[in-house]
């Protein structure tokens, strides 16, 4: 079943159509007066040109062209121009004799043939309708593919930041079940504090991150739960010193960018060893930046507690890409003894 044309295929017809029944008129500086042979001439042409832009629209530069098939639609489209015209301008046709010039012969043949000038003149309505036609219509398949282009490079940038902050979120809700397992178990009376924190800290992630960003000063809370978290382990206290900068706690950040870095400085310094382990952790704010900093020591032996410390620094490095680019600087140093992280970011 053959489609019905579209709206703009319409749209179209009808102004290269009222163009080229205009074009006549006012060449002729309005001495033109309504005849028979006048309405079958405009009527004839107006097929012609309806037929072009049909054509053109609904079937060569969708099947062809859009196809990267330009060779192919430049050759049909040429066959177009001199079919069309030849059919409309045929001695053959019915309305031959509404062509021909009155008291002239031929339809329009003169000696050998069709005079240069005059084809170019039979041609024209037809090419302006076609060239046009394909001309809008190519701007607006532009549009819609940079519109289309635009809405999926969104799609995909949201979808690529939910994935990674779901490789994240979980790891950390790891840790601070296991922490609050500890407190249960040597039925700590710091229990309860520490529930609220991991409530807090839950409601951070479940609620909270759900933002693009977020105040730097729940930041800084979250970072502090999970360290005194942390800290829990062990009653004689931990080698962990910690000075976080709560100047500008309405400063906006995407959120859950610190805790990866803290998270692999717990997990790879064994800070457990209180005469060889420690952990060092800053955070310093001016009006144009932020600098945060994690030093941690590097153990004799190489140890890993799992693999989700790597995964989350490899996604940081990505969220910094998508949401900081050309605005912050990460420098990691992994030592023999000691391993540094420094991470700069820039408001704006």
């Amino acid at each position: 079943m053959m489609q019905l044309p579209r709206r703009n295929t319409w749209i179209q017809i009808l102004f290269w159509g009222a163009l080229w029944v205009l074009v006549p008129i006012l060449l002729s500086g309005g001495r033109l007066e309504f005849s028979d042979r006048l309405l079958v001439r405009s009527v004839v042409i107006l097929t012609g040109i309806a037929l072009v832009i049909w054509v053109n629209l609904e079937v060569l530069l969708p099947k062809l062209y859009f196809n990267k098939k330009q060779a192919a639609y430049v050759l049909t489209v040429i066959g177009m121009l001199i079919l069309i015209p030849a059919l409309v301008h045929s001695d053959l046709m019915p309305w031959a004799g509404y062509f021909n010039r009155p008291g002239g012969g031929g339809g329009g043949r003169g000696g050998g043939g069709w005079h240069t000038m005059r084809y170019f003149g039979m041609v024209m309505p037809y090419f302006t309708s076609l060239l046009g036609s394909a001309l809008f219509e190519m701007a607006s398949f532009a549009n819609r593919k940079e519109k289309e282009a635009t809405e999926f490079r969104s799609e995909k940038l949201e979808a690529e930041l939910k994935f990674l902050k779901s490789q994240i979120n979980p790891h950390f809700l790891f840790n601070a079940l296991n922490n609050i397992y500890t407190l249960t178990v040597i039925k700590s009376d710091k229990a309860p504090e520490n529930l609220l924190k991991l409530s807090g800290m839950l409601r951070y992630m479940l609620y909270d991150c759900k933002a693009d960003q977020v105040p730097l000063g729940k930041e800084i809370e979250y970072l502090r739960h999970f360290i005194d978290l942390h800290l829990l382990k062990d009653s004689r206290g931990l080698n962990v010193d910690v000075q976080l900068d709560e100047s500008r706690p309405n400063r906006t950040i995407a959120p859950m960018l610190f805790i990866p870095f803290v998270e692999n400085a717990f997990k790879h310094s064994k800070v457990e060893d209180r005469e060889k382990g420690w952990i060092r952790i800053r955070l310093q704010t001016t009006d144009e930046h932020l600098v945060f900093e994690v030093e941690n020591s590097v153990p004799e032996q190489q140890f890993t507690k799992d693999e989700a410390g790597g995964i989350g620094l490899n996604n940081v490095r990505r969220q910094l890409e998508l949401l900081y680019p050309d605005r912050h600087e990460l420098d990691i140093e992994p030592g023999p003894e000691v391993y540094k992280i420094r991470l700069k970011l820039f408001w704006s």
